[in-house]
């Protein structure tokens, strides 16, 4: 009970750092100490006065002689304290810190960590932690030692963090942390307790016993979540479908017939697909099937193939998407391909409406709208929902709620590494989309530097005024987060104004955002499909380039800011007509790996092969942060760590074969409650 002690209650802790603390999603003790560090300061090397040498980053001990204030020849205004170790004295150098003269006293214990510095033939060091002692041999937290650094946020420094965690640590035990895994998994991956995980991976007597504890937790992270995937799985296929399938010799004929009468040749991998999704259809319980796929790659026709067949058992299909424009887009889209056949096709969103309450639909096309309405839905037999990760399990739940139990086709264009899905989405059957249709032309990709910037510009005027084609230019967030901020909104209003003036006279530009309303979004789509914009500069929040086919030029400004996979999707919103498209990446950086993996992205088409590489490069924490508009959470574990993830896989297979009921496991079923409730949360 000891973790599940709220936030509220941790001691000499103002009120604020609590509400900074609870606005990062740290209610309890438990989060916080599964707040874990993403690097350490080496202040481990201890050394007297006496022996200092320049350079060494080292920890000193002493008591305070003087504390004073000072002013340079330059105007600088230091702090300056004056340690003695008994040994020697040194300076201790602090800049525009005034605060710190109220805390140094004569006399105090103090130990502090930083680089030896010689200046004028006299050794200082310029702390870079400090930490005063109530005696000489006190067991310190923020030097002498490997130093836990956290992420910052919301005004939490490292340093805040690092003293909560030390306090709860410091009154753990074994009672208030059982090991919660079987003896035998334990041992066979030879993983250290979890006590001693927690106490190591904040504070490591060495950088083995940090690299133990976090491999002991990375195991307990991806262990949780493939039981939880396992379990959702089992249960789901002890569920009746609500309205089951027959596929029969006439079902065959006439979806053989739909396919062949479709304007174009389906690939091999959506053919593929298409056989993957008949198979479960036609089992008695509910369809489970994640389908991923590159933008343009055919996915929209799949689920058409797949709302036919329920047409044909007389089913109703509802297909949602997270927004109002993918959702007119999805709907565009099926009324085209169906325009010879006489199923009805509505669309319900929060401001658009294509159905009425009365009628009967064989396909309703919406956002979660369509869930909240009052459409009859007791036959429905196939549920298709766009972008998994961003909207979901909780609109089945509703549905489920209804007494609706259907097919269940989630999609996603995010370029999701194979293991990664596996892992995090191991509840869920795959299929992947790998090809794009015939014919398509791949996008011309081209990183612009900063001194081919305007010629970039002059290209771009060339191009609209010959062509006759559109343009997109977004600008990155500003902050490292999944929520657009006012501050993101006012840079990208600021490069629409410098473009419009500067750069682009006399042509017509227009500007998207996620704070304009969703009228006002879609209508600036609309009239940028209908040409009235030449340019549409966004941000990167807002769905944009929604099969507009004279768009057919995307540059994406800071394009180092971007992940792989994002870059990936927005190159995917031009290249949608028969002209050839390019995608411009504008970066002013020099450094040789940003230029390296920007290049890299210039060369590689398939956004599979691109998630596997970034995956590589950079680690899951990078690749799916908020960054990249993410779609899970993992705290430590690494889903580039491919043994490890074999690993706890075996120990999930042996743990569901050795013990049947997981409630004999508390504490395991604990943690597996939580995480699908995060998930449900997160999706």
């Amino acid at each position: 009970m000891y973790l599940q002690t709220s936030i509220d209650d941790l001691p000499s802790t103002s009120v604020i750092t609590k509400k900074r603390f609870r606005s990062i999603g740290i209610n309890t003790y438990r989060d916080l100490i599964n707040y874990f560090p993403f690097r350490y300061e080496n202040y481990s090397l201890h050394s007297t006065i006496k022996r200092l040498q320049p350079g060494e980053v080292v920890t000193l001990r002493g008591t305070i002689e003087k504390a004073k204030f000072e002013i340079t020849r330059k105007g600088k205004k230091i702090q300056k304290v004056i340690l003695n170790d008994g040994t020697d004295t040194i300076d201790l150098v602090w800049y525009n810190q005034p605060y710190l003269l109220r805390l140094f006293r004569p006399s105090q214990n103090l130990s502090a960590s930083g680089e030896v510095k010689s200046f004028q033939n006299k050794l200082t060091i310029e702390p870079q932690s400090y930490e005063l002692l109530n005696n000489p041999k006190q067991r310190t937290i923020h030097t002498g030692r490997l130093v836990p650094v956290y992420s910052e946020q919301r005004g939490l420094s490292s340093r805040v963090i690092r003293e909560k965690i030390y306090t709860i640590l410091s009154l753990l035990t074994d009672e208030s942390l059982t090991e919660f895994l079987p003896g035998e998994i334990l041992n066979y991956n030879h993983l250290i307790d979890e006590f001693e995980a927690y106490q190591q991976i904040h504070f490591p007597n060495d950088i083995a016993s940090a690299n133990k504890a976090r491999g002991r937790l990375a195991f307990d992270e991806l262990f949780v979540i493939q039981l939880a995937a396992k379990l959702i799985r089992n249960e789901w296929q002890k569920e009746i479908v609500g309205n089951p399938f027959r596929i029969g010799l006439v079902e065959d004929q006439k979806l053989k017939e739909f396919i062949d009468d479709l304007p174009f040749q389906l690939t091999d991998a959506q053919k593929r697909t298409v056989k993957e999704i008949i198979s479960d259809l036609k089992k008695p319980s509910p369809m489970n099937r994640f389908l991923e796929g590159d933008v343009g790659s055919g996915k929209t026709v799949v689920a058409t193939v797949a709302a036919y067949l329920s047409y044909l058992n007389n089913y109703q299909t509802v297909f949602m998407a997270p927004t109002e424009i993918l959702a007119f887009q999805h709907y565009n889209t099926l009324s085209r391909l169906l325009k010879s056949y006489p199923l009805k096709v509505g669309l319900q969103t929060g401001t658009k409406k294509v159905a009425n309450t009365t009628e009967h639909y064989d396909i309703l096309v919406g956002t979660h709208a369509l869930i909240s309405g009052k459409f009859s839905l007791d036959m429905i037999g196939l549920t298709i929902i766009d972008e998994q990760h961003r909207f979901g399990v909780v609109q089945r739940a509703s549905l489920k709620e209804k007494g609706i139990n259907p097919h269940l086709l989630t999609m996603t264009a995010t370029p999701i590494p194979r293991t990664v899905a596996l892992t995090l989405y191991g509840e869920l059957d795959l299929s992947v989309i790998d090809e794009m249709p015939r014919g398509r032309l791949p996008v011309k990709t081209v990183l612009v530097t900063k001194n081919k910037r305007l010629r970039g510009y002059e290209w771009i005027k060339k191009q609209i005024k010959g062509e006759q084609v559109q343009v997109f230019i977004i600008c990155p967030l500003i902050e490292e987060s999944d929520v657009e901020t006012m501050k993101s909104v006012k840079a990208a209003t600021k490069e629409y104004e410098r473009l419009q003036k500067e750069i682009f006279p006399g042509f017509n530009l227009g500007l998207l955002h996620g704070k304009l309303k969703s009228k006002e979004k879609n209508q600036i789509m609309e009239d940028f499909k209908a040409k009235k914009y030449d340019i549409l500069v966004s941000t990167p929040v807002v769905e944009v380039g929604i099969d507009i086919p004279s768009a057919t030029i995307m540059v994406i400004e800071a394009a180092e800011r971007f992940g792989l996979a994002q870059l990936h999707q927005l190159r995917g919103r031009v290249g949608r007509g028969s002209k050839q498209s390019y995608c411009l990446l504008y970066t002013e950086s020099t450094d040789k790996k940003v230029v390296e993996r920007l290049q890299t992205f210039t060369k590689i088409q398939s956004g599979m092969q691109l998630a596997e590489y970034d995956l590589k490069l950079r680690g899951p924490g990078e690749i799916y942060g908020v960054s990249q508009h993410g779609y899970q959470d993992l705290k430590i574990a690494s889903l580039a760590d491919y043994e490890l993830i074999d690993g706890t896989k075996r120990a999930v297979k042996y743990f569901m074969q050795k013990y049947s009921n997981i409630a004999e496991f508390p504490e395991i079923e604990r943690r597996v409650e939580a995480y699908k409730v995060r998930k449900i949360s997160r999706d």
